[in-house]
């Protein structure tokens, strides 16, 4: 189980990297042009995934900053935006490396935003978590082909794996 999470992990960052260097290519007019995505442009979508991270991870470990709404807009500039994914992601690193098999049976308790007390199995949140962020890079991917980038570079596992290898 720590090996999958270990993985996703890593991945969750890999991607997240190659996504940011992707916007940053952009011009503030693209980066910020309503598409009609759900969080409305690539600015809104890259706040949304920092925003659900930093919710779960406080839930998780109990530090951090929580925001309160998930829409909300943390960052207005791209490159502070990047910098505080790059710290979130070392986070989530680090956290799930620090569990154990056991714990990822544990069980998790917190409220969600609506205020609804929740309980489930850590393995469950994690797998909530990365594909939650999978589901937002593809919006986000979609995002940059709207916006005219051509062919934007892969997200997927098996290109970082590859990559990995080839080091």
């Amino acid at each position: 189980m720590k090996d999958h999470f270990a993985l996703m992990a890593q991945y969750n960052a890999w991607a997240n990297a190659r996504l940011y260097r992707m916007a940053a290519q952009l011009t503030d007019e693209q980066y910020r042009r309503d598409v009609s995505a759900y969080f409305k442009n690539l600015h809104g979508t890259l706040n949304h995934l920092l925003v659900a991270d930093r919710i779960w991870l406080w839930r998780m470990t109990g530090t951090g900053v929580a925001p309160t709404k998930l829409d909300a807009i943390l960052y207005e500039d791209l490159a502070e935006l990047t910098a505080a994914r790059r710290v979130e992601d070392e986070r989530l690193v680090s956290f799930v490396d620090s569990q154990t098999d056991a714990q990822f049976e544990g069980t998790l308790e917190y409220r969600m935003t609506n205020g609804s007390q929740q309980q489930q199995k850590l393995r469950e949140v994690l797998a909530h978590l990365f594909n939650h962020q999978t589901h937002h890079r593809g919006q986000a991917h979609g995002i940059l082909t709207a916006l005219g980038v051509k062919e934007p570079d892969s997200l997927d596992v098996l290109w970082m794996m590859r990559e990995q290898r080839a080091r």
